[in-house]
């Protein structure tokens, strides 16, 4: 500023036009917005602006523009915006009103304003004032005659009505205004800037005074405050001034994009670019969610914007922290295979480093049901009970298992406790995942299998990509997709059929003539030990790897934990590398007497039995020589041996000509000890006490049990029954057992097995009782153990069965007999039993009456026996059970 003739001249910025007499200049900015100073035009006159009513006082009414009021506001508006002037001050009122010249440049050299506006016939000249020796005043009345000659602007013939605006500043229905224009770009002034993200607008050509809300983004405002002042939030006045120097009294065009709640949402063009990318980028304004929906310029854009912002730290972001900023690079955006998936928003994978790590899909949520009946049915399956959820999750099983993906760690969600009504949650690692491009999440939301998670608008913990979310979210609900969808939910009835002995029966044969069914792996439970689900069948079945013997993982079993054998936990990682979640072919030949089915396994081709053999990881057992496989397997075994490899490692190999003597050699071993025979199955399997080893102390144990017990008798029905339980049960003849629970179908039917005795039962909880720890299986092992009879084919044909069952019943039922094992079978032992009395063999005696035929063993010393013992000249016209033993119901 400087001061000249007694006069100030001052050059400084233009930055509003109030009217054709009055405009606003600000200095330039230092540290903050500069001050405005009010400059009105002394000597002339042009018409008033029109005026809105103030609002809530019903007397006063809108003042309308007068004549050629507006035209010469715009006059100067597009004269002097944005531009330098300077300015002389020659009249200050007592109320501080300054009057004055103003020229157009830095000094008083340029264009003087009032003077073009006269000469346009845009105002007229204050004739009143005039002292006759100003020159300035004089070339102003000069001019005004000359325009008045001229006929211009108000000078013109006709009167000044058709220059009079008719300003809307009310919308009847702003909704209906706003899709009417279908976001066309609309020619516009800016007339006011509320705050950095809120103007207000001129709409051209018809004079619609709107506020416009800038789509997808907002400035600190100024709060109004009970007393009518205003606080501003830090930053306010400084994105203010941000728009206001570069928008107001611009000429723009608005794109209106919404019109939610009466708010009008826009987005203003200008040549020198797009203020809401602006804003966020110079941080003065954050991405806000709800109306970045209806963004038509690229949601992508702003985030990008708001992104560059937050990592300069700058304005209200300078004390931001990043959700991964003590993340290392490496942590934050790797490559990893899928391992698992679980449920239907997250996945196990492993790094290149072989770590596995779980990921959760970041801002979504998978299905779920409301209500709280779910926790206490123990039925509740949420993959297969939960709408949808069984179709998320298979929609990234089929996408996602064994392939590589790309991981961008979006943040880490802290572990929570648990509160009231919510559970506790363990720390969480939330990413974005793509694969070939694709972003899984914005996948499974678009196809209705998951929704989008709301947040409060200062929360960043989201995903990277969250508008894209929202965006195939609104799709999924407009097409009716999914969760959205109006249509019946699918429900999925899965028959579990593991560990449940009858059902499992029924489905065997059934699985047996499918040959190779399909399945899908749920469960790694061990090397060898899976569960099963087969989509055709829709059931769940337990499976064991036939002709192997893996590595047992530790288990807790009643009488304490079985401790893990060498390499368990190595064979279980490779079964579930190769084949957890992934499509298999099982081929079915028997199951055990737990319900769980036997058979092999193929994954792509692969065996798995014979790749955890060739892996040495397992070892062949004899059960594999009826098989196809078992050439392949013994090979495989063989140079895992001489590698010394794994399980192999403490292996001495023996000196090959004893082996060779030994096999020519083998003698069957007759080593008969007594047992006491107490039941006998429906499958002809028969259970067995040891008279040396348990009988007394089984009979002192149950004295000592029932004096315990008349003491200090049970209170009837206070025992809850839980399968795998050991308890007492009180049998039929009013004394009580020892017993395991196998099944509870209800407190009135509870499955019991009474574990001395081999025979079973279905009683009332309140015939069952908790077992003294005195008494428990650590004291004294179960007594009755497991055997079927040896080199003996049992009848499929049910009557046939029955047949051999009653006369073994009749014959040997809680009698003493002699017992020796043969060879092991799948299930038990395979033994041969002598009468106590006569020392007759029972199996000959049942295969004299012609109830059962000989089973034919492939070792040589048993085959020897069979023929010597069994051979009843049977063999005499060859196998004659070949062509006919299946129509008589029974098989090999």
């Amino acid at each position: 500023t400087m001061k000249c003739s007694g006069l100030w001249i001052s050059s400084l910025s233009s930055l509003q036009v109030l009217s054709g007499c009055a405009i606003i200049v600000r200095g330039q900015p230092r540290g903050g917005p500069p001050p405005e100073r009010q400059i009105n035009l002394s000597n002339i006159r042009t018409g008033a602006m029109a005026r809105r009513a103030a609002q809530g006082q019903p007397d006063t009414k809108d003042t309308p523009d007068e004549p050629w009021a507006f035209q010469a506001r715009e006059f100067l508006r597009k004269k002097l915006i944005g531009k330098e002037v300077c300015f002389t001050v020659e009249i200050k009122t007592s109320l501080g009103r300054e009057y004055g010249m103003v020229y157009l440049g830095k000094d008083t050299s340029g264009e003087n304003i009032a003077e073009s506006l006269v000469n346009e016939g845009l105002a007229t000249v204050r004739r009143e004032g005039i002292r006759g020796n100003n020159p300035e005043q004089a070339r102003l009345c000069e001019l005004e005659d000359q325009s008045k000659a001229s006929k211009k602007g108000m000078w013109s013939e006709g009167g000044g009505t058709h220059t009079i605006r008719d300003i809307k500043y009310t919308i009847e229905n702003p909704r209906n205004f706003v899709d009417s224009l279908h976001q066309k770009p609309i020619n516009a002034i800016i007339e006011h800037v509320r705050d950095g993200s809120v103007v207000r607008a001129l709409l051209l050509p018809d004079y619609y005074l709107v506020t416009v809300m800038l789509s997808g983004i907002k400035c600190p405002t100024f709060k109004r405050e009970a007393d009518g002042t205003e606080t501003p939030e830090p930053f306010a006045a400084e994105a203010k001034f941000f728009t206001e120097s570069r928008l107001l009294q611009r000429d723009v065009q608005i794109i209106l994009e919404s019109c939610p709640n009466q708010v009008i949402l826009g987005t203003i063009l200008h040549p020198n670019g797009n203020i809401t990318e602006l804003l966020l980028k110079e941080g003065f304004a954050r991405c806000v969610d709800w109306s970045m929906a209806v963004y038509t310029q690229g949601a992508e854009k702003l985030r990008a914007a708001e992104r560059s912002a937050k990592e300069r730290k700058v304005r209200i972001w300078k004390d931001y922290v990043a959700p991964t900023a003590n993340l290392d690079q490496k942590d934050r955006q790797f490559v990893a295979k899928v391992m698992q998936v679980i449920n239907a928003d997250a996945m196990v994978v492993k790094l290149n480093s072989g770590e596995y790590k779980t990921i959760h899909l970041s801002s979504i949520r998978p299905p779920r049901i409301e209500g709280e009946n779910k926790d206490k049915d123990k039925r509740f399956r949420p993959l297969y009970d939960i709408p949808y959820m069984f179709e998320a999750r298979e929609f990234l099983r089929k996408k996602l298992i064994g392939k590589k993906v790309n991981v961008t760690v979006d943040y880490i969600r802290a572990a929570t406790g648990p509160g009231e009504g919510t559970p506790a949650f363990a720390e969480r690692t939330c990413a974005t995942v793509t694969i070939g491009g694709i972003n899984i999440a914005e996948a499974l939301v678009s196809k209705g299998l998951a929704t989008v998670i709301r947040y409060r608008q200062d929360d960043d913990q989201r995903s990277s990509h969250y508008d894209e979310l929202l965006a195939a979210e609104a799709r999924a609900i407009k097409n009716g997709k999914g969760l959205h969808s109006k249509k019946e939910v699918p429900i999925h009835r899965v028959a579990d059929i593991s560990g449940e002995t009858q059902k499992a029966k029924q489905f065997l044969p059934f699985l047996q003539r499918a040959g190779r069914s399909e399945a899908v792996v749920e469960y790694v439970f061990s090397g060898s030990r899976l569960k099963l689900y087969m989509p055709k069948e829709t059931c769940l079945i337990t499976f064991l790897l036939a002709g192997i013997e893996c590595p047992r993982s530790s288990r807790n079993l009643p009488g304490g934990i079985q401790v893990a054998e060498p390499f368990s936990d190595e064979a279980m990682l490779f079964t579930k590398e190769l084949v957890l979640q992934r499509e298999v072919e099982v081929e079915v030949e028997s199951m055990d007497k737990a319900g769980n089915f036997i058979g092999w396994l193929h994954i792509e081709g692969v065996n798995l039995s014979v790749a955890l053999v060739e892996n040495a990881l397992s070892k062949v057992h004899f059960t594999a020589e009826r098989s196809a496989y078992y050439k392949t397997l013994v090979t495989a075994e063989e140079a895992c041996r001489q590698r010394k490899e794994k399980i192999w490692a403490n292996y001495e190999e023996k000196p090959v000509e004893e082996v060779v003597h030994l096999s020519e050699e083998k003698e069957r071993v007759a080593n008969y000890r007594p047992v006491y025979v107490t039941e006998i199955a429906d499958t002809l399997h028969f259970y067995a006490q040891d008279v040396e080893t348990g009988t007394c102390q089984l009979e002192s144990l149950m004295e000592t049990m029932r004096a315990e017990i008349a003491a200090h008798p049970p209170v009837e029905g206070s025992y809850s029954a839980r399968r795998g339980d050991y308890c007492l049960a009180k049998f039929a003849d009013g004394e009580w057992y020892r017993a395991r629970v196998e099944k509870v179908e209800s407190p009135a039917k509870v499955h019991v097995f009474y574990i001395d005795y081999g025979n079973r039962e279905v009683v009332s909880s309140t015939r069952l009782a908790a077992m003294p720890p005195a008494f428990s299986t650590r004291t004294l092992p179960a007594q009755a153990t497991e055997y079927t009879f040896a080199f003996i084919q049992v009848p499929q044909d049910e009557d046939a069965r029955a047949d051999v069952v009653d006369c073994v019943v009749r014959d040997i039922q809680n009698s003493q007999c002699m017992l020796n094992v043969e060879y092991s079978g799948a299930t038990c032992p395979h033994v041969t039993l002598l009468f106590g009395d006569t020392k007759e063999d029972v199996g000959l005696g049942l295969v004299k009456e012609g109830l059962v035929m000989v089973d034919v063993r492939k070792e040589k010393h048993l085959q020897k026996m069979v023929r010597d013992k069994y051979g009843l000249n049977i063999w005499r016209y060859g196998d004659f059970r070949a062509d006919d033993a299946d129509e008589f119901g029974y098989s090999r």
